[in-house]
Formats: structure tokens, C-alpha cells, sequence
């Protein structure tokens, strides 16, 4: 080898181009590790939102920002954005860096419908399901309650909308929906009566049901007072409450203590 002039070249250049390469990564690496590319400022803006309600300077400071690590040109913007939504309230982080000390975080805030299960958990106007401080939700108005199997959220939030489309020209509004293991509906009004539907045979068969109630509704209340409960899973027919009666458990077969049929 050491007789062979183009193997010597190639090797030279060869450790030659290695040495240039080496030498600009350390260079590189010198000028990130600069203080000028300290990141002075993470400057928070919203997404979709005018302003954040529940999301504050006090929560980010003790939830993300310290969390953050490196400076302009080491820090790992996924591990930014999972510390920012690791924060109550934030459903969703976005981070992008801005020449030559800043961090852009913008932020999409959690609107609570109401509330889910009996965990204190909320269940949020797109659907999810999250956990933040029940008493700042309840500020922002009367929390319904919904229930259901995991990942029924939001078919759960489709029937709730449905429902009070339904409901609404006799002014009734639904305070309480669940769904049960069964995948059968209770649907709890504002006038205090629990309404159960059953399951969806077919995909109209709610809707058929809630007709059929909201036809019959005014000639009940007429003749009786404070009802509590009404089972529409009759095929021709309803079963009522108003003397403190419960309504049948799914799966059993239901025992109607006062039945009408208005002609």
C-alpha cells in the first residue's frame, strides 16, 4: 500500500474529508451551544379560540414550562408540545420556533358540555373526555350528565343533540343521557321525568319512540301530576310512574304500573 500512490491519495483525502466534517459539527455544535440561542420567550397563542378561559400563565408555569429543556436548537419540540398538553384544560398543543430565542405555542382549550361517569370527569363539546376542576366547568353553566361504555363519548354527544331537537317543541330539555352497558337509553328531562327508550333496534327506532311520546305527552300531563318516570319500550304502548315507581331494568321484562291509551 504504502508503494501505491492513488491508494495513499484516497486515503488522505478520505481522512481529510473526515477531519473537514468533524471540524464544522464541533463549529456547529459550538455556535448552538451559544447564549444568544437561550430561548428567552415561549410566546402562547390559541387555536380556533378568541382567548383561553380556563388556561392561565399560573397553570402553563407549573404544568410545562418547567419542563422544557435545551435552548433554540436542542429542544425537542414533541416533548414541548406533549408538557403543554399535559395541562388541565388543553386539549390540543402546537410548537414551532421563531428566530432566534422563541418558542410559538399554540394552544386549543377543552369547552366542557357536562359531566361523564361519576369520576368527576367532564366530557367536552367535540367529545372528549378529560379531567379539570369541576367547579371552574360549573362556572360557565348547568352541567349535564352523561354515562356510557368507554369509547361511546361520542355517540353518546350525537344522541344528546338529537335528543334535544326532539324534545324542544314541547320545551323539554334533556338534563341527564346515559347509555347503557346493554346499550339501552335513559334520558332524564328538565321537568324532572326519566324517559327510557331502550336500544336501537333499528336506526329509527328512538326517534319512532320519541314520537310517539311527544304525541301522547299533553293528554298525560293533563290527567296526571308529577310523573316521573315513562318507559317508551313498548311496542304499542307505554308504562308510567308517578307515584315513585322505578322503571324496569334493561334486560327485564317491563311491568307497566299505569297504562293509558289515549284515543
Amino acid at each position: 500500500m504504502w508503494q501505491d500512490a492513488k491508494a495513499l491519495n484516497a486515503t488522505a483525502s478520505g481522512i481529510f474529508a473526515l477531519t473537514v466534517l468533524a471540524s464544522i459539527a464541533a463549529g456547529v455544535w459550538w455556535v448552538a451551544q451559544r447564549p444568544m440561542f437561550n430561548l428567552r420567550t415561549i410566546r402562547i397563542e390559541t387555536i380556533g379560540q378568541d382567548e383561553l378561559k380556563h388556561v392561565n400563565h399560573l397553570t402553563l408555569r407549573s404544568n410545562a414550562l418547567g419542563r422544557i429543556k435545551g435552548n433554540f436548537f436542542t429542544t425537542n419540540l414533541d416533548a414541548v408540545r406533549q408538557a403543554f398538553e399535559s395541562v388541565p384544560w388543553v386539549r390540543r398543543a402546537t410548537v414551532r420556533r421563531e428566530w432566534p430565542d422563541q418558542l410559538i405555542v399554540a394552544l386549543e382549550e377543552h369547552e366542557a358540555l357536562g359531566t361523564w361517569g361519576e369520576d368527576g370527569k367532564l366530557l367536552s363539546t367535540k367529545g372528549d373526555v378529560f379531567t379539570a376542576n369541576l367547579a371552574e366547568a360549573e362556572e360557565d353553566h348547568t352541567l349535564p350528565e352523561f354515562d356510557g361504555p368507554d369509547g361511546s363519548e361520542k355517540e353518546v354527544l350525537s344522541r344528546y343533540d338529537e335528543l334535544r331537537t326532539w324534545f324542544a317543541p314541547l320545551k323539554l330539555v334533556p338534563e341527564s343521557l346515559s347509555l347503557s352497558g346493554r346499550y339501552a337509553w335513559t334520558v332524564r328531562l328538565n321537568n324532572g321525568m326519566s324517559v327510557a327508550l331502550g336500544r336501537e333496534q333499528t336506526s329509527t327506532t328512538l326517534k319512532e319512540r320519541v314520537d310517539r311520546l311527544m304525541g301522547i305527552y299533553p293528554q298525560l300531563v293533563e290527567h296526571l301530576q308529577n310523573i316521573e318516570t315513562i318507559d317508551m319500550r313498548y311496542q304499542n304502548g307505554l308504562a308510567l310512574s308517578a307515584t315513585g315507581l322505578k322503571i324496569p331494568a334493561e334486560g327485564a321484562k317491563p311491568k307497566p304500573i299505569v297504562k293509558k291509551k289515549i284515543q
